[in-house]
């Protein structure tokens, strides 16, 4: 049955050849160039010959369907690269607009759309399409994914990197995920990344793939590292860690004995050391330093601890409430673990993150001064600025307070702004949401603080008019502020009986 229906098929093709020997000189025609492009759409392998003057003229190159094109990119890499670039700018552009985005929400944030939603827009889908069966285009994509990760540094391409092959697995091409060594741990963390939590049994999985790293195929590693190094996947996983580390204060148990925990440092630690390993081309895991265990998360449950007797000594009776003032300082140990090491000041910005979203304004007063100067100034990151400002919505009435404004604006935003543009463009963003909640006298002199430079991009100048338009609408009109005309009206004059 199977050597006849292989004869049927190559009986068939070999028609299709004669057909498109014979009426591929008349491919200038209209009324034959769509039966060219058909005849050549439904052939596995065009003949070179003529797949060189396809790509030899515009018209018909652009006329041919992608099945064509595959045939004549997987041989020539350049041009499948001019095709792919121009979606590979449109696709960092779409997630720098939605980390810039107007609308400030803390349920509506970067991280708000399910793995599978993401992996439908356009650029992935036109990617996967490009791409079809073809092992050796998959791989081109890959290789411009790193090449552009090593050069600029931006984790979106590692985004990409997943959502890709993700797609290709709901579509069931199997003929790539089966030769992808990533496919079955980037699907497991995909589920995590879903219910943005990484539970035991997938922990064990994910434990499992990292384990089973062979001697002699290290260079895996690289592609694991590119994977949990996606924003999605980092977010996650420092989730998951908070969420730890709260359950261990309550467990009365230390960090380095919980095993769950001390995966999700490793996998925070692969990630993060992507580009290192990627640039390096030294495949191994990074090592862990033993004090980020024994002393750097010890001190992350010391706060909350300090938080849950606060809170439980605001609850007692007056007569039996102790003398409590909240902490205010923080060990100098703290700020220098979030200045050198990159996994500390990870998982301290999403601790941050954590308490602002639980509306815990003295714990975000108490840890902020620690964010001025923080790894790779990851404090001033798109992302955690994208997610901090979003958080900052649910304390908006505290921003009519002097205090927090002052620690918030001149203390942490105002120190970074005049030398980074993005820190520039969040703030603008924030006060453009809540600028109706700041005092008066405050909101002038941010507004003056703030006011763009010559060398100021489009975005500042664009934000800043925005902001002054909206402060412009609510300043009394000169009517409302003329002098109100006084109530009292003059007494009239009685006359004296000696005047009569």
């Amino acid at each position: 049955m199977v050597p006849s229906l292989l004869l049927l098929h190559v009986f068939r093709y070999k028609k299709l050849e004669d057909l498109l020997e014979k009426s591929f000189s008349l491919v200038k025609m209209p009324s034959i160039q769509p039966v060219v492009m058909c005849v050549m759409k439904h052939l596995p392998k065009v003949p070179e010959k003529k797949l060189k003057l396809v790509m030899a003229d515009k018209d018909l190159y652009k006329a041919c369907a992608v099945e064509v094109k595959r045939q004549i990119w997987q041989d020539n890499q350049a041009l499948f690269g001019d095709e792919v670039s121009p979606l590979l700018k449109q696709y960092i552009l779409e997630k720098e607009n939605i980390l810039f985005s107007n609308d400030i929400s803390v349920l509506h944030n970067f991280f708000s759309p399910s793995p599978k939603t993401r992996r439908q827009g356009e650029v992935v889908q036109k990617l996967t399409q490009m791409i079809g069966k073809n092992v050796k285009l998959y791989d081109m994509v890959l290789q411009f994914l790193r090449t552009l990760f090593l050069r600029t540094r931006n984790v979106h391409y590692c985004t990409l990197r997943a959502e890709l092959l993700m797609s290709l697995h709901d579509l069931e091409v199997n003929e790539i995920c089966n030769v992808d060594p990533c496919h079955k741990f980037t699907w497991c963390l995909d589920a995590c990344i879903r219910e943005k939590f990484v539970d035991n049994k997938r922990a064990r999985e994910l434990q499992g793939f990292l384990d089973g790293v062979k001697k002699g195929q290290e260079q895996v590693l690289g592609d694991l590292s590119m994977i949990l190094c996606d924003p999605f996947a980092i977010n996650t996983l420092a989730l998951s860690t908070i969420r730890h580390l709260q359950d261990l204060v309550g467990q009365d148990t230390l960090p380095r004995e919980s095993p769950d925990l001390l995966l999700l440092l490793r996998m925070l630690s692969l990630g993060q050391g992507a580009w290192d390993m990627i640039d390096s081309q030294v495949f191994k895991e990074p090592k862990m330093e033993a004090e980020l265990i024994t002393k750097f998360l010890p001190m992350l449950m010391s706060f909350v601890v300090d938080d849950h007797t606060f809170n439980v000594d605001q609850k007692l009776p007056s007569e039996e409430k102790g003398p409590i003032p909240y902490p205010s300082t923080i060990p100098e140990a703290y700020t220098k673990f979030l200045q050198e090491n990159r996994i500390a000041c990870e998982i301290g910005l999403y601790y941050i993150l954590h308490i602002t979203k639980q509306r815990n304004k003295n714990a975000f007063l108490r840890l902020l001064p620690a964010l001025v100067e923080t790894f790779s100034d990851l404090a001033f990151g798109d992302i955690f600025l994208h997610l901090l400002t979003g958080n900052l919505t649910l304390l908006g009435d505290e921003f009519a307070l002097e205090e927090f404004c002052t620690s918030l604006f001149d203390g942490f935003f105002l120190t970074a702004c005049s030398r980074k543009e993005n820190v520039h463009r969040h703030v603008l963003r924030l006060l453009l949401h809540l600028h109706h909640k700041v005092a008066p006298a405050k909101l002038e002199s941010l507004q003056k603080a703030l006011e763009p430079t010559k060398q100021s991009g489009e975005a500042v100048k664009e934000l800043y008019n925005q902001l002054t338009e909206k402060l412009e609408l609510r300043k009394p009109s000169p009517a409302e502020v003329t002098e109100t005309p006084s109530m009292e009206l003059p007494l009239p004059t009685v006359p004296t009986p000696a005047s009569r």
